[in-house]
């Protein structure tokens, strides 16, 4: 199971859309990015929302409006993202199952080191969401930018750049939304 929802994926993968390796900001149509991902176009808007709410984008005026980055790409980070479209979501609960140790039960009170401090399972699992949000919040929508840019040819940049002109311009079909 994993612990952040698709529209993470999908949301991050949107704003790589939204930005180039200069960091210069693009602009593109939530019908658009979810025609050139295969994604359910309802669902984005969605995700485009929660972004929105969140000031990380901003919707554009027009017949072929859309959306664009509301900061700088090196000013929003993964963790903004996560954040924006799942909230804070914790990847541990826990159930204080020291607290119903058979041991301690039937008039036999727990003893006081057993209630000092947090659960030490409980405190292991708050410092690996710390890192993990630190390590989040440590990469920017810019970072991965370049990383995809470096990985991928550059003519799969430049189709994807000419794809989404057509699109704009009204030289392609599209769909509703």
């Amino acid at each position: 199971m994993a612990l952040y929802s698709a529209g993470v994926e999908y949301g991050i993968h949107c704003l790589l859309y939204l930005a180039d390796e200069k960091g210069d900001g693009r602009e593109a149509s939530v019908r658009n990015l979810a025609e050139l991902q295969g994604v359910p176009p309802e669902l984005l808007a969605k995700v485009f929302t929660r972004l929105a709410k969140a000031g990380l984008v901003t919707a554009t005026e027009g017949v072929r409006g859309g959306f664009r980055l509301a900061r700088p790409a090196d000013e929003i980070s993964v963790l903004d993202i996560v954040r924006a479209i799942d909230g804070d979501k914790q990847i541990f609960e826990c159930r204080e199952v020291r607290q119903r140790c058979a041991l301690f039960a039937e008039g036999c009170p727990e003893p006081d080191w057993s209630k000092l401090g947090p659960c030490t399972i409980h405190a292991v699992m708050l410092q690996a969401q710390q890192r993990m949000e630190e390590a989040l919040a440590q990469q920017t929508v810019l970072d991965l930018v370049r990383r995809v840019s470096r990985k991928a040819p550059a003519e799969f940049g430049e189709q994807v750049l000419r794809w989404m002109n057509e699109r704009h311009d009204g030289k392609a079909e599209v769909g509703p939304l």
